[in-house]
């Protein structure tokens, strides 16, 4: 009895983690701000997104580059603001969810209306498509976490509303390493109190994280006590600091009248801590043996 309950206890605490872990994948990537990098094109006579001509932007030059990226990196959209005014967009999309990958890719329809299939869209200067068809060449490109773009290097061909004229250009982006991501840990003491007064169960342990974060810790305790089954939540609120080990305590309290009492109670327990660069929670969970004393 008291084995199937403890694993119906560990389902259902695993259950909740999982939905929260669900509701922090959803969130989208954030825009990167380029810190060094170009794009370039220019077009034949008669292309109508360049008008037969050059444009070249560089961060040496001040203007502006910004990226956005779906969490599963399989796009890459380019924002252009340049230091004259010029307002341009440029988007490189692998073929359905697959992530970009060095290779040619044959558009056959502008981005995002190329479905299933590779996409390429470059417009602006209140310039567009309305359809278009292309090529597009990642030469090298580098994803972090949720769709950091740490490197990328290709070039393009885009022939607008079925004409013969082309866009041609490239792109070279060069981000620094990916925020470090939050990593968060929790250990929980062998070794517990059985209140005689108010029945609860005290359990201590410890926090450990590599970034300034306040981290919530929860959990059950349930014991068999003289054949009853005796279960109690607790929770509790620490604020952990790199480089050492945050002690934590926490009282649960039992559920019915039956208090908790000397000898052996299963812990599980989970921690969760909020990752801000990345916008997502970072959870840890166990099942711990303790062993109660009573005072």
């Amino acid at each position: 009895m008291q084995g199937s309950w403890h694993k119906a206890a560990l389902a259902a605490t695993l259950s909740i983690v999982g939905v929260s872990a669900g509701l922090a994948l959803a969130a989208p990537a954030q825009a990167q701000i380029v810190e060094s990098g170009s794009v370039s094109f220019s077009g034949d006579p008669g292309d109508y997104i360049t008008d037969g001509g050059s444009h070249s932007y560089s961060t040496n030059d001040r203007d502006q580059l910004k990226v956005d990226n779906p969490l599963d990196s399989s796009r890459v959209s380019v924002s252009i603001s340049g230091y004259d005014g010029d307002q341009w967009s440029l988007t490189f999309d692998a073929p359905g969810s697959a992530a970009l990958a060095p290779g040619t890719y044959e558009t056959t329809n502008r981005y995002p209306y190329n479905g299933a299939g590779p996409g390429l869209d470059l417009s602006g200067n209140g310039r567009g498509c309305d359809d278009a068809t292309g090529t597009f060449t990642i030469i090298n490109v580098v994803f972090g976490h949720k769709g950091y773009l740490r490197t990328l290097d290709a070039t393009f061909e885009q022939y607008c509303n079925g004409g013969p004229a082309a866009a041609r250009g490239e792109v070279h982006i060069a981000n620094p390493p990916p925020p470090e991501r939050l990593e968060l840990a929790h250990a929980v003491a062998t070794d517990g109190i059985a209140h005689r007064v108010n029945g609860n169960a005290v359990l201590h342990g410890t926090v450990t994280c590599n970034q300034p974060v306040s981290v919530s810790l929860d959990g059950t305790v349930t014991q068999i006590v003289r054949k009853v089954l005796v279960r109690g939540s607790f929770s509790t609120q620490v604020t952990c600091t790199p480089g050492s080990a945050v002690p934590w305590t926490a009282a649960a309290v039992p559920t019915g009248t039956t208090p908790f009492g000397k000898g052996l109670a299963e812990a599980v327990t989970r921690s969760i801590g909020y990752d801000i660069p990345y916008d997502e929670y970072v959870f840890v969970t166990d099942t711990t043996t303790v062993k109660l004393t009573r005072s």
